[in-house]
């Protein structure tokens, strides 16, 4: 399955540069999300903007495929990027600012949208768990009896990008998914999270 991963954000709010690239534990933070894609089985594509060009660059220097998107904003991107690509099949759809998320993650969504047989399927997280600026955010939806926040992780027709899909709401409650990095402290928090996994503190 293609994986989507949506990189055109000029990521302001950080103020260090182009987003996907800043660095979490010494590596971009989108190499982090590709590498899980990847481990997964998955074969990821950077939709990058003209917001993003080092980005783009840095995909060319990683053999890491890329098309291009128009900044319009992320629906926007995305529906472009995929009429672009001309793909039939379901495909993932990711941001790019989740570096924590795991390949073993990856996996079980994808399990769990062969099992649900909708056309599409998006990922959830318990409000009370997240930790970063998303916590604040007005959009919130009541899965399975929780508050939860989105989780940055779709799967969707590409045949009917364009159109209403019908859609599985996966809660996942996992603190890799906690950390959506949009502001310092969120990338603080992601930086301390990967050390701590790194030494088997987090038990993750």
């Amino acid at each position: 399955m293609r994986a989507l991963i949506m990189a055109g954000g000029a990521g302001s709010r950080l103020n260090s540069g182009e987003k996907p690239l800043i660095l979490i534990h010494g590596q971009p933070m989108i190499a982090y999300v590709i590498r899980a894609f990847e481990k997964a089985g998955c074969e990821p594509v950077v939709a990058a903007s003209p917001k993003t060009p080092m980005t783009v660059n840095w995909c060319h220097a990683h053999g890491v495929a890329v098309c291009r998107a128009e900044g319009k904003g992320f629906v926007d991107d995305m529906v472009h990027a995929v009429q672009f690509l001309e793909e039939e099949d379901p495909l993932f759809v990711s941001v790019s600012d989740i570096p924590c998320v795991t390949s073993d993650i990856v996996r079980s969504v994808m399990e769990s949208y062969h099992s649900a047989g909708t056309d599409a399927l998006s990922t959830w997280i318990p409000a009370n768990l997240v930790k970063s600026c998303r916590g604040g955010m007005p959009y919130r939806e009541c899965i399975n009896g929780i508050e939860s926040c989105p989780a940055g992780i779709n799967i969707l027709r590409a045949d009917r990008i364009d159109k209403v899909q019908d859609e599985y709401a996966l809660l996942l409650d996992d603190p890799c998914l906690a950390l959506n990095v949009n502001t310092p402290a969120d990338r603080a928090a992601a930086e301390t999270f990967m050390r701590q996994r790194e030494t088997g503190i987090s038990g993750t």
